[in-house]
């Protein structure tokens, strides 16, 4: 296994130990945190209610904050890596259920992460069917 995955696996094992924790305001996310270069940068789809470029330790938190509120659950069926140097290429198949209606979309979303020193310092995930995801949101 390569240091870009082994760092990415212990950052998902961070991130589902603070999302079984119940995320925000009841997980810790320096635990997920110290997984995370300081100025990592998420990007979102811009079409998506939590869409946008979210930077540093605290706009993480924050994204966090805003995919908690709108999905209950977010469940990874299958996951396939394909690692080149500090990128890790990561196809997630995936169920998630949006808490305010209870619909489910399963999708796949692909994510463009990399990894630098040891610390994910970006993410771009590729959604197969934003229209379905948003379609789940509203209902």
């Amino acid at each position: 296994m390569t240091d870009a995955l082994e760092a990415l696996e212990r950052f998902y094992a961070a991130e589902a130990d603070y999302l079984a924790a119940g995320g925000p305001g009841k997980g810790d996310f320096s635990v997920m945190a110290a997984h995370l270069a300081p100025d990592v940068v998420m990007y979102q789809a811009p079409s998506l209610p939590y869409g946008g470029t979210w930077r540093g330790h605290d706009g993480m938190e924050r994204f966090m904050a805003a995919m908690s509120e709108l999905w209950s659950e977010l469940t990874f069926r299958e996951q396939h890596y394909a690692v080149d140097g500090e990128t890790v290429t990561v196809r997630n198949d995936c169920v998630f259920r949006a808490r305010a209606t209870g619909r489910e979309v399963d999708t796949s979303v692909l994510q463009w992460i990399t990894v630098r020193d040891g610390l994910v310092s970006e993410f771009r995930p590729f959604y197969l069917d934003t229209s379905a995801v948003l379609a789940a949101l509203r209902g």
